[in-house]
Formats: C-alpha cells, sequence, structure tokens
C-alpha cells in the first residue's frame, strides 16, 4: 500500500516514516475512515523498531489527519475540505443582506454550516478581553460562546465580549439567533457603526481540552486568533476570542498599498 520512507525526505528516521503516512493519506491511498496500519505491520513496513514507530505516529496525529481510538489504533478522520478567511467577510453589504461572516463564507464555498450556542449571558470580564475593552478585569460583559461546524465537522470555536452598557439596551443581542447579518448587524442598528475590525493571529499547539473540542488529535495546531470590532467613535465594543482548526482555514486578507 505504501512505500518506504527512504525518498520521504532527510531526518530523522521515525520523521520520515511520518512524512510518508501524512503523504499516503493526502494521496488518498489512506483515506477517511482507514485504519493506520498496526505498529507491528509498519515495523516490519519499515524496518525499524517499535520505539521508532511509535515516534512517527506521535508526528502523524499532529498532523490532526488521524484520530486514536482506544483499543482500536489511528483512524484516518473524515476532514471537511479547508475554507479561506477572507477579509472580505466583514462586508456592510453581507450584514446589511442579512449574512452573518460564519454562514456567508460556508455558502460561498458549498459547505453546509451550523453553529451551536454553548453559553449566552452576563459574565466578568477575562483580563486580556477587559484591556481589549478598555474596562477593569472583572467588570460585567456579555459573553456569547459558540462552537462552528461545517459538514458535521468542529472547525472552530469562538467566544464574544461585549461592554454591557452596549448590550442592554440590544435585546436581541440575548438570543441565541440575532437576526440576519448577526451581532454587528444588530450594533449597527443600534448606532454603533464600524469602522475596523483588527485581528490577532498566532498558531499553536492545542491543549487537550481544546483537541477535544474540536475532535483534534493532542497537540494538533491550531490558529488562536482575536479580534476586536471598533467603531467609528474609537470604541471597540466586541472582543471575540477564536480559536481554529489550523488545518481548515487558509487566511486571505487585502491589504491596502495606499497612504
Amino acid at each position: 500500500m505504501g512505500t518506504a520512507a527512504g525518498g520521504a525526505g532527510s531526518g530523522p528516521r521515525y520523521v520520515q516514516i511520518a512524512d510518508d503516512l501524512v503523504q499516503q493519506i493526502r494521496a488518498g491511498v489512506l483515506k477517511a475512515g482507514d485504519m493506520v496500519p498496526s505498529e507491528s505491520e509498519l515495523v516490519d513496513r519499515y524496518g525499524v523498531s517499535g520505539g521508532t514507530i511509535r515516534k512517527a505516529m506521535v508526528e502523524v496525529r499532529a498532523s490532526g489527519l488521524v484520530e486514536t481510538r482506544h483499543g482500536k489504533g489511528s483512524i484516518v478522520k473524515n476532514r471537511p475540505p479547508v475554507r479561506h478567511r477572507s477579509s472580505d467577510r466583514f462586508r456592510r453589504s453581507l450584514r446589511q443582506g442579512g449574512q452573518a461572516a460564519y454562514l456567508a463564507e460556508s455558502a460561498q464555498s458549498g459547505a453546509t454550516a451550523k453553529v451551536s450556542v454553548l453559553y449566552i449571558g452576563p459574565m466578568d470580564a477575562p483580563e486580556d478581553a477587559a484591556e481589549r475593552l478598555g474596562v477593569p478585569a472583572g467588570t460585567q460583559v456579555l459573553a456569547r460562546r459558540r462552537l462552528y461546524f461545517r459538514n458535521g465537522t468542529p472547525v472552530e470555536t469562538a467566544s464574544s465580549y461585549l461592554p454591557w452598557d452596549v448590550v442592554k439596551e440590544i435585546p436581541e443581542l440575548f438570543a441565541e439567533n440575532p437576526g440576519g447579518g448577526g451581532i454587528y448587524a444588530r450594533l449597527e442598528d443600534h448606532g454603533h457603526e464600524f469602522a475596523e475590525f483588527v485581528e490577532t493571529l498566532q498558531a499553536r499547539p492545542a491543549s487537550k481540552v481544546e483537541a477535544s473540542e474540536l475532535a483534534l488529535s493532542p497537540g494538533a495546531p491550531v490558529v488562536h486568533l482575536i479580534r476586536e470590532a471598533r467603531t467609528t467613535a474609537g470604541r471597540v465594543v466586541e472582543v471575540c476570542d477564536t480559536l481554529m482548526a489550523a488545518d481548515q482555514f487558509v487566511f486571505e486578507y487585502r491589504i491596502p498599498a495606499g497612504d
């Protein structure tokens, strides 16, 4: 089924073997739902020790392409295709057309999207969110926590924090479905016109809790994105703390070249 890893590149033998297995998955030699060959099979195939194979499988699991099932071994995940995350997703015309960013983007890529609301209600602002909102840590804010699915697979978690003095006059923001265009449309309906969205991204390994929530292998790469929604009045009226499965996203941004 596969080939020996000698041609898979330089580096330690276990890295070469991991690269070979990952290439087999990406090429469809090992398909979604297939079991990765057992440790003994891989020992025979590659002519190495069990320890080398175990180290290789750590690397394969970190790719996010397989999941380990207790007592059964590793299975190739049924992961949906990568989708683009473009700076165009926050265009006002989309909000005015009744499309929230995630649903609009998913529709454009032909995917079936679902949003599961995990929590909506008051919360003491986490330190980082409070600093970005310009309020003391522990100040009451409205928290909206969601889990996003694409074609049935969890791909993203997002926690929004909004100042209480802003949201208390907007009852739709306390509803699971805030209406067409999402929370940004409701904020603009109430006079909070947006000037810009500022995003900070960091790639890192997923924690055990994060990996479980996104159906990833422990240590799989994720992208931690924090977004500030700033109004024309210069106020940050939302901080969105987002975690995404790194293998599910390509980021595309338009950067003006003029003054």
